[in-house]
């Protein structure tokens, strides 16, 4: 079978090349780069005596979301855009013209690994990686899977079969995976691990967080739990992702009660905010979840009820279990039980301290590391082989 040979050649001074596929949501990008970074540093440390770099190049492949513009361009790393359009959950004319775009998928996606020529390809779910990691194993490139999530999704679970190792956030996703699981923990950024234990006290500072875009369904249940919690104004400091959607109408929602807030469509500085919170208001994305962990913050964890798989629901268990939240889900979900539970926790400080402990027995602070050895493991591993999109890899260092 012919080896096809790359349209433009890559970095020659780079002894690893890596192709991330991590388009999406935060909870995609957001691991994928602390990733990268400490492939980069490492790059750096190992300078010879002449002051050269052995080189790292990582490129990133998404769906071309705004969200991974922002993220990837400002982290210096070059982003390629494959078509791509999820199939799981959905039906009808919208499902037929998802799976019309799979040819362009996989089209793009051969032109981007003939010409980049990774050494490893690593995704982190979402549809974006099936196309990408299918095709990398197809044509013999080794393959991590960043598994996030208690429970695997869609892409995932098809993808267990192909690839050659899987990096675990959750140990409960390992029976999914069998002998390619590796546990390292979800990689978050170092900020959070920082972040030092408070003892709770009031005014306790209560953060809501919705995922990037917000949630309609927090928002609604804490707007209309607001009079009651301002009639305890003293007690009470609200911290407030709103998401774009929601932002006007919640702010005006705040600015009619007497209690001391602070609201955002999105926020910037997580860690700074969880530093200051006592207790989290919160969905159960794996990214999330392992923010909390590492910061050590007990949370009333609300999944969202429609994610693929309930992979959230599984999510937050796992913290349950852990004793570091206490799982409240959408279908409980109203002011009156939002506004019994936020005060029934802060209620009782010390139970507050024992679950933000406890929560950071979940922490894997070296997940980053953990896995970027995983990828050089597998870069070193990679040996010539024959296939449509296979290439000599010797000189791999």
């Amino acid at each position: 079978m012919r080896v096809a040979k790359p349209v433009s050649q890559p970095d020659s001074r780079a002894s690893l090349r890596v192709l991330m596929a991590a388009g999406g949501t935060g909870g995609h990008i957001f691991p994928a780069l602390a990733v990268a970074r400490e492939l980069q540093a490492r790059a750096k440390e190992r300078r010879d005596p002449e002051g050269k770099e052995p080189g790292c190049a990582i490129e990133f492949v998404g769906a071309g979301r705004e969200l991974e513009k922002r993220a990837i361009s400002q982290a210096g790393f070059p982003l390629h855009t494959v078509a791509a359009a999820g199939l799981k959950g959905i039906g009808g004319l919208r499902r037929i013209r998802n799976f019309l775009v799979l040819p362009r998928s996989f089209w793009d996606t051969g032109k981007l690994l003939r010409e980049f020529r990774p050494h490893v390809v690593a995704g982190v779910g979402g549809y974006i990686a099936g196309p990408v990691m299918l095709e990398a194993a197809l044509g013999c490139i080794p393959t991590l899977l960043i598994e996030p999530n208690a429970v695997p999704g869609f892409t995932n679970r098809v993808l267990a079969r192909f690839i050659d190792r899987a990096a675990l956030g959750f140990e409960e996703a390992r029976s999914f995976y069998g002998e390619k699981a590796r546990l390292t923990g979800h990689p978050v950024r170092s900020d959070f691990y920082q972040i030092a234990s408070r003892r709770p006290a009031p005014p306790f500072c209560i953060l809501i967080l919705g995922g990037s875009q917000g949630s309609g369904a927090i928002n609604d249940a804490m707007v209309f739990a607001l009079p009651r919690l301002a009639c305890q104004a003293e007690r009470f400091r609200i911290i407030h992702q709103a998401g774009e959607r929601d932002f006007e109408r919640v702010s005006q929602a705040y600015q009619l009660q007497p209690i001391s807030a602070e609201v955002y469509a999105f926020i910037e500085d997580v860690p700074r905010a969880l530093e200051q919170a006592d207790l989290v208001v919160s969905r159960a994305g794996a990214s999330t979840v392992a923010e909390l962990a590492a910061a050590g913050k007990p949370a009333l964890l609300i999944p969202f009820p429609h994610a693929t798989d309930q992979h959230q629901l599984a999510n937050a268990r796992a913290m349950e279990r852990a004793g570091g939240a206490k799982v409240l889900e959408q279908r409980e979900l109203t002011p009156e039980r939002l506004y019994a539970e936020v005060t029934a926790a802060v209620n009782d400080p010390e139970k507050l301290m024992e679950m933000g402990r406890r929560a950071r027995l979940l922490a894997h602070p070296q997940a980053a590391a953990q896995i970027a050895d995983l990828i050089e493991e597998l870069a070193q591993g990679a040996k010539r082989r024959i296939g449509f999109f296979c290439w000599d890899r010797r000189g791999v260092e």
